[in-house]
């Protein structure tokens, strides 16, 4: 790590699941190397356990765990240089009102204030909620879009709406990496990237395993990984409801000695990687970055609701019954540079933009205060119940019972609550993966 010195950034990254974390942390380094970042997980269904987080890689010289409204509370204007917020659109918006409100307590200055800089963003692939999630980030001073595509985009719902879209930056995601395919490995290895959420339904996610081990079989040459992202009982950026760890221990006549389960880094697998499959994941950017054969499955059409409908023109749709019969896709590079992709060996200079936006906020000493597009105004039905999700009201302030509550017990209390949380979470999960799916089945009979 650089040394530092006095003048060293101070960086504070808010993140509400191992993938925002890893997204926030990291981008956070893209835009400037030498800092100081003090980590923040906020506290809900999603906080990263002590295993995704040594999975995830990225470091911090600080890390905690906080509510909301604490985090709004403890951060003044002038602690921080930079405050990455790296969470669900309707965390973003909460903080964006927390903090604004928060920062113009007391004697305001005359044509600013002396704040952090504030960026967001977006962890992968925008394939739903387009405009709900970009209006709830409105507001940052920088809002960064992966691509040229998402930059496109971004700016054109803003200004569809009358809001300023000057805080739209194009970048890259900040963990593309590693090294260039240079050719087949022994065994061969192919990879399917699992996904929490799509497919949702059990049907469609015992095909998806079905066709993994089927195609094992069929080729006994291979190694095939079906690559998961948390453990029965964690859960990641989105809820997983059937995780693929039950439907494999349920697979007739198991799985075959050529195929198996693993976790880990995604960068570290895709080191042995010949061929990733996925129905969406953002881990076919990363191996497409790489230059590894990428396939986007076309078995259960290509839908809005499985987002593969984002790789339309990519070259990589393709079925698993192509995949058996040896296709291999080929990208289209016109594609790949529009989002972001950056297979050409431009990566590196894809924060630069980025990185010059900050360092002139940083150094512009004064700031305007924070403006989201939503207000009581502009949305007097939706934003309370956001903010009150996250303990504010629609001023922004703290509702009652929230702001008097203590942030740190010691001893016993300590050890109590955590004990609590726990044992709430492991109901709230219980309920997730096991009773909500049961009225589901039992509402269709």
């Amino acid at each position: 790590m650089p040394s530092r010195t006095a003048s060293t950034p101070r960086v504070a990254v808010l993140a509400d699941s191992d993938t925002r974390w890893k997204w926030g942390a990291l981008t956070a380094y893209r835009l400037q190397s030498d800092i100081r970042l003090d980590g923040y997980l906020l506290r809900g269904r999603a906080t990263p356990t002590v295993r995704q987080l040594d999975e995830v890689g990225a470091r911090a010289d600080s890390l905690r765990e906080i509510r909301g409204v604490d985090f709004v509370r403890s951060v003044d204007r002038t602690r921080y240089d930079v405050i990455v917020l790296a969470c669900v659109g309707g965390a973003v918006q909460a903080m964006l009102h927390g903090l604004a409100r928060a920062w113009s307590a007391g004697t305001p200055d005359a044509d600013g204030q002396h704040r952090p800089v504030v960026v967001t963003g977006y962890v992968g692939v925008v394939y739903e909620k387009l405009a709900d999630g970009l209006l709830l980030r409105h507001g940052a001073d920088v809002v960064l879009a992966n691509s040229r595509h998402d930059a496109d985009r971004f700016r054109e719902v803003y200004r569809g709406v009358g809001a300023d879209d000057h805080s739209v930056v194009e970048c890259a995601l900040p963990f593309l990496g590693g090294e260039r395919y240079t050719g087949e490995h022994t065994p061969y290895t192919v990879v399917f990237a699992a996904q929490p959420s799509v497919p949702e339904s059990r049907a469609d996610r015992g095909y998806l395993l079905r066709r993994a081990v089927e195609h094992a079989r069929m080729h006994p040459d291979r190694e095939v990984l079906i690559k998961l992202r948390s453990k029965p009982g964690e859960h990641t950026t989105h809820i997983e409801e059937l995780p693929y760890q039950k439907l494999a221990a349920k697979a007739p006549g198991g799985l075959p000695a050529n195929c198996r389960l693993v976790y880990g880094n995604m960068g570290e697998v895709l080191d042995r990687t010949d061929l990733m499959v996925t129905v969406s994941s953002t881990a076919a950017l990363e191996s497409l970055h790489r230059g590894i054969p990428t396939a986007v499955l076309t078995d259960l059409g290509v839908r809005e609701a499985l987002g593969n409908h984002h790789f339309l023109g990519s070259g990589c749709l393709a079925s698993w019954d192509e995949l058996d019969a040896g296709h291999r896709p080929e990208p289209d590079r016109q594609w790949l540079a529009r989002q972001g992709v950056a297979a050409d060996g431009s990566y590196e200079k894809a924060f630069d933009a980025a990185r010059a936006r900050v360092t002139v906020l940083r150094e512009a000493g004064l700031l305007p205060p924070l403006a989201p597009y939503y207000t009581p105004r502009t949305a007097p039905g939706y934003l309370p119940g956001i903010l009150a999700r996250h303990g504010l009201d629609p001023q922004g302030e703290p509702l009652a019972g929230y702001d008097g509550a203590p942030e740190e017990t010691g001893g016993l209390r300590r050890v109590a609550r955590e004990t609590v949380r726990e044992a709430a979470r492991g109901a709230y999960r219980h309920g997730v993966q096991r009773v909500a799916p049961a009225i589901r089945r039992w509402g269709q009979l």
